[in-house]
């Protein structure tokens, strides 16, 4: 990967953002709205207490294996230990846009989330909507291809990808990679020297085994699904990303949320650290748990095959990686999808910081994006 992949610890300080129209999925399509109540561990402890008076914190996140802290969280009760009688209300999306839209909506207060759309969020704003308040993981992005169609990476060119949503994370690293290639491709339309085709992560299995796409650039579990359908997975992303780490989902909260109820907010915040601590300590246990909270949500749970190599490509983390943030907003820059953003303020990770170090852990970084 060339060397303009690197991170760079310094900020975006110029240009006003200007966000290209990010359409927004059907919130029925996105399981907007939708809820984990049957998790056994929803459950509120006796005696408990309100904190800040809520009667419920609106947590959104994804169906998806990088979604690990929310769904291990939820699953195991993490959440709901920490939050007291003030009950967790869980909502699962497909996509980041989606979710940032329940964001600024007030639909939800929280949320697990990709970078590009936090920063799409961030911008179109002018960093009023949202703050970045921790990290969550990094890896577990595939490109992953009918091998009968495709030999190697070169042969990508010409050839019909898939991407979750446009505007995604998946999306803006597929087009920067193919940009590095020399190959072009219209970023709105994703037409070029490769047909970039937005689908549904839920549907993509279907529509590789229909031939309708050749491929795929998907976060786990879905890049191993197509490889159990007889796919090969030919890259994973992180590999071109320094010490192979690169921020894959952070957790935002709602701006008005953080200044109205730090208490709440802390109080998750906790129970995130708790989980990843958990989730690190015990792999296997963590991996059933994810997996048994996909079953909840989705009505159907992972298969071995599928869930034991995505499990594995996947690192749990507390640090946000904030440096890979501004690598990730240069990528969507070059894409086309955004004009250079000033990304000044777009963390704040006072109460993270916090709960890390009542908890004897170190503390993390904000690359110079930090709240002052």
């Amino acid at each position: 990967m060339p060397a303009n992949r690197s991170p760079r610890s310094g900020s975006f300080r110029t240009g006003i953002a200007v966000l290209a129209a990010l359409p927004l999925l059907a919130l029925a399509a996105c399981g907007y709205g939708s809820d984990s109540d049957k998790a056994e561990t929803s459950k509120v402890a006796a005696g408990a207490k309100k904190i800040d008076g809520l009667d419920s914190v609106k947590i959104g996140y994804f169906g998806n294996l990088t979604h690990a802290t929310a769904l291990v969280g939820v699953q195991k009760g993490f959440f709901q230990k920490e939050l007291g009688a003030t009950k967790v209300a869980p909502a699962i999306f497909n996509a980041g846009p989606s979710e940032i839209e329940a964001l600024n909506s007030g639909s939800i207060d929280i949320g697990w989330i990709g970078p590009s759309p936090a920063i799409n969020g961030y911008t179109k704003s002018d960093g009023k909507s949202l703050k970045i308040i921790g990290g969550s993981a990094s890896g577990g992005v595939k490109l992953v291809v009918n091998p009968k169609k495709i030999k190697s990476l070169k042969d990508v060119k010409g050839k019909r990808i898939a991407t979750p949503q446009l505007g995604n994370t998946q999306d803006v690293a597929f087009l920067n990679w193919a940009a590095e290639q020399g190959w072009k491709v219209d970023a709105q339309s994703g037409k070029g020297d490769v047909t970039v085709v937005r689908t549904d992560n839920k549907i993509t299995p279907d529509a590789f085994k229909s031939g309708s796409i050749d491929g795929a650039w998907v976060p786990e579990p879905t890049a191993s699904k197509l490889v159990a359908e007889g796919g090969k997975a030919i890259l994973d992303e992180s590999t071109l990303w320094p010490d192979k780490k690169f921020v894959i989902t952070n957790i935002i909260v709602r701006a008005a949320f953080l200044k109205e109820h730090p208490k709440a907010v802390e109080a998750v915040l906790k129970a995130s650290v708790e989980t990843n601590k958990w989730i690190n300590a015990n792999p296997d246990a963590a991996k059933a748990s994810a997996n048994k909270q996909l079953e909840t949500d989705s009505g159907k749970a992972l298969s071995a095959d599928v869930l034991d190599p995505a499990w594995k490509s996947i690192q749990i983390t507390d640090d946000p990686l904030a440096s890979t943030l501004n690598s990730e907003a240069e990528h969507a820059v070059k894409a086309g999808l955004l004009e250079k953003p000033n990304l000044d303020g777009i963390y704040d990770l006072t109460l993270l910081n916090k709960v890390l170090k009542a908890a004897g852990e170190s503390t993390v970084d904000a690359a110079g994006l930090g709240t002052s």
